[in-house]
């Protein structure tokens, strides 16, 4: 993934991270247990001691119950599809991991914005086979008509046409200096790729002649975006300073925007409805289940315990 990406799509990704975010603030407790056993308090406030049973408490009545009813409802999922037989193998998972990071940008932007939860590539993981199960488990029992599709493809038909995009390649130069002397060698016939492999600093490219592919206006940086869109197929650009340092660019290729046909994306819009009636339908489809095991939970002091009949927990 190149540096100038700028895609901020997030979707499925922000929606496993909310979901394991709670659980995992609550872990930190267990943490500082072990942080500061010996001394027995988190904190001092004027020589008074704050203790590790108070900290406890307090993230207890904060996130106790939200934390217990996520646990309950992910053992729920993972027992009715134990039930039914129904499994996501680690390549799916890790699909879905995959997706994710390039949602964020890059898998090192996914662990950070995991690692400001408290949480790990292997938490998000688990979040993922929760979703992916749950999904296979609630699909089947969706009716989804053809004229339900088409209707929801003539509503969002926009958002399936294909941007114009620009294949281009650049060098990236840290100052003004060296750029002009890369580009005077380029105008005097210099090698392309072997002076983009000697002298540019995007590391993920260089040694590919700095070749970024195809790329949507909105994916660069604007200032980037702007000039590689402005020239011609074959032309090279001037010296170019963009957030990053100093470009120059080479334009490769151009797609003109495309409309999107029905027949074309038919899947992809199979898989949005699906997800919309996932959504719409989760917390009843879930409420069904939780009838057929026996709950105990103790922080819900107002409804007690649920009892059923299932014989996976009797």
């Amino acid at each position: 993934m190149n540096e100038l990406n700028s895609n901020k799509r997030i979707g499925l990704g922000k929606k496993l991270i909310l979901a394991i975010g709670i659980p995992l603030i609550c872990m930190v407790a267990v943490v500082a247990y072990y942080l500061i056993s010996k001394d027995n308090y988190v904190a001092k406030v004027g020589g008074v001691k704050i203790s590790q049973e108070e900290l406890n408490s307090a993230l207890n009545k904060q996130y106790g119950a939200t934390v217990l009813d996520t646990l309950i409802s992910d053992k729920v999922i993972e027992l009715e599809a134990e039930k039914k037989s129904v499994t996501v193998s680690k390549k799916a998972i890790q699909s879905q991991l995959d997706t994710l990071a390039t949602q964020y940008g890059s898998e090192e932007a996914l662990e950070s914005a995991l690692a400001s939860n408290n949480m790990t590539i292997n938490d998000a993981k688990k979040s993922i086979k929760t979703y992916l199960l749950t999904k296979k488990l609630i699909e089947p029992t969706l009716d989804i008509t053809d004229s339900e599709l088409k209707s929801y493809f003539k509503e969002n038909k926009d958002s399936y046409n294909e941007t114009a995009q620009v294949k281009a390649s650049h060098i990236l130069l840290n100052d003004k200096k060296t750029a002009n002397t890369v580009l005077a060698k380029l105008n005097d016939g210099g090698d392309w790729d072997k002076l983009a492999k000697k002298y540019s600093q995007d590391s993920s490219n260089a040694s590919d002649g700095g070749n970024l592919g195809y790329f949507a206006k909105s994916d660069m940086d604007e200032d980037f975006a702007d000039a590689a869109f402005s020239l011609k197929v074959g032309e090279t650009s001037k010296i170019v300073k963009s957030s990053y340092g100093y470009h120059i660019i080479k334009v490769t290729g151009k797609k003109a925007t495309k409309k999107a046909e029905y027949a074309d994306v038919k899947d992809q819009v199979r898989e949005a409805v699906v997800e919309q009636k996932i959504n719409d339908n989760y917390s009843s489809w879930l409420s069904s289940l939780y009838e057929d095991y026996k709950i105990e939970n103790k922080l819900d002091k107002d409804s007690g315990s649920t009892s059923s009949t299932s014989s996976n927990n009797s």
